[in-house]
């Protein structure tokens, strides 16, 4: 969506506020022994005591409240009996609505004992996101954040998953501007416009280049399998730079 109005930012602040607020606390609350439907059932009693509603539940059915994956597993992963484990890399994306606007934020977590590998990886991978935000202006091209995130990633030896992008936010969970992608694509010739609200959303990968199915209809794994992170902030395209939405 594009913001129209102070209200359009004032109800996109709260909702980002709370999905980054229950991100946090479920990544706080990890501890090996616990499954992900745990870890799950934290999330949705934080969202709905702020009266907020899951998303993926909301736009497409999906069985859980938010989005917990493991390992091999790097998006979509339903929440269920898997045991989270010592040395596991956990990503949980949460995203709500709340009086008819969306946020959508998420975060890679590891497990201790944490390898000297995935540490590097993790503090990346937000370095990646970043990279890509101070790449948002007014007037300047949706392509320029993945040119940068993809300059960022080869420098450091890494790889892209090219099959997950980012995309608009706020009237709904995922709208235009979809398909925008995290790596170099000069085909893309879209224009940021003032108040255009979307997601940045890089996966960074030890070499892994795709995404594919596992089978399930809903998990995503790394194709070839490899460490991967995702980390996401819903925010707001300004005349006065990126406003970050989904901040505690």
């Amino acid at each position: 969506m594009t913001i129209t109005s102070q209200t359009d930012f004032e109800e996109l602040r709260a909702i980002g506020r709370i999905v980054a607020q229950v991100l946090a606390a479920m990544g706080a609350a990890i501890e090996p022994g616990m499954t992900t439907r745990e870890l799950d059932d934290l999330g949705r009693r934080l969202l709905e005591r702020e009266g907020a509603r899951s998303a993926p539940e909301l736009a497409y059915r999906f069985p859980g409240a938010t989005c917990i994956s493991i390992n091999e597993e790097i998006a979509h992963g339903i929440p269920g009996d898997r045991v989270i484990r010592a040395g596991d890399l956990v990503n949980i994306d949460v995203s709500a609505e709340k009086n008819g606007y969306f946020g959508d934020t998420g975060a890679s977590f590891p497990v201790p004992p944490v390898k000297s590998h995935v540490e590097r990886l993790c503090r990346d991978g937000k370095r990646a996101m970043w990279e890509g935000i101070r790449a948002v202006r007014p007037g300047g091209r949706l392509n320029a954040i993945g040119e940068r995130i993809e300059r960022f990633a080869r420098k450091g030896g890494y790889t892209l998953i090219r099959n997950l992008a980012s995309h608009g936010v706020g009237g709904s969970l995922h709208e235009e501007p979809e398909g925008i992608s995290t790596w170099a694509d000069p085909s893309d010739r879209r224009i940021i416009g003032e108040g255009l609200v979307f997601t940045i959303e890089p996966f960074l990968s030890m070499g892994g280049e795709m995404a594919a199915e596992a089978g399930d209809g809903w998990t995503l794994l790394a194709d070839p399998v490899a460490p991967t992170v995702q980390y996401e902030h819903s925010l707001v395209a300004t005349k006065n730079g990126p406003v970050i939405l989904t901040l505690p």
